[in-house]
């Protein structure tokens, strides 16, 4: 049996006190540049999901630095590429946007079965990058900090 994704997932933007954004490179879709994104596994709270997600994309460990809900939640229509991951029914994810402020840019082991590089850009700049216009509007609170 086939175990289907959560349409429920997380995106983390992971930032500097000076406002340099992480972007990751999807490995799998070249040229997709994101802030770390995961789906919810069964019976984990989107806390835990933001935490697993941070340390499996990062290797960062993600209550050791300052992690906060922002309350911000975004549906979106799901990727026909990407779509076969959800049951033959789902079209929509819900989206929770969460923040991970680091004192500075620190060092990053990527997964390399996700991503292909990764790269710390000024906060403006990161947002012009992203191909998400959800991960694009969540860079851009950090301008209005």
């Amino acid at each position: 049996m086939h175990a289907y994704k959560i349409p429920i997932s997380v995106l983390v933007v992971v930032y500097t006190v000076n406002r340099d954004v992480l972007l990751l490179e999807r490995a799998d879709h070249p040229g997709y540049w994101q802030s770390i994104t995961g789906s919810q596994d069964p019976d984990e709270s989107l806390w835990q999901t933001a935490v697993r997600e941070v340390k499996e994309e990062t290797g960062l460990v993600a209550d050791q630095f300052e992690l906060k809900d922002w309350h911000i939640q975004n549906q979106y229509e799901i990727f026909q590429e990407w779509r076969w991951r959800y049951a033959p029914e789902v079209t929509h994810n819900t989206e929770y946007v969460f923040g991970l402020k680091l004192p500075e840019i620190m060092p990053i082991s990527i997964a390399s079965r996700e991503h292909l590089s990764l790269t710390w850009l000024p906060w403006n700049e990161a947002a012009e990058k992203v191909f998400s216009w959800s991960n694009a509007e969540a860079i851009r609170k950090l301008g209005a900090d």
